[in-house]
């Protein structure tokens, strides 16, 4: 029988460049090595302009856009069921899904 090796202790440390924000909006673009997504800031300022400001992009390989993609599928559950469900607005216009191969 075969016996599985301890665990590695994980230690979580900052960098001196470590920074929290805030963003209501993330772009994705998905290649066959990696996806990046880009946070920002949304501000619509009349009904005809929407700004975006980028300020952090993050590369992902695609493993840990998936483990990234589960977390994130668990903790929306746990929070829905700790505060109700979470109510997506409607688009005025529908979402385009892209065709062709990914760059």
């Amino acid at each position: 029988m075969q016996s599985n090796p301890p665990q590695p202790k994980i230690e979580l440390a900052k960098s001196e460049k470590y920074q929290e924000t805030y963003a209501n909006s993330v772009q994705v673009r998905a290649s066959v090595w990696d996806f990046f997504l880009a946070f920002g800031i949304v501000r619509q300022d009349s009904p005809e302009q929407v700004n975006i400001e980028n300020s952090q992009g993050i590369y992902l390989s695609p493993q840990q856009a998936k483990a990234l993609w589960n977390l994130l599928g668990q903790n929306l559950v746990q929070y829905e069921q700790a505060f109700g469900t979470i109510a997506l607005e409607p688009h005025t216009q529908p979402v385009p899904i892209p065709r062709g191969p990914v760059h």
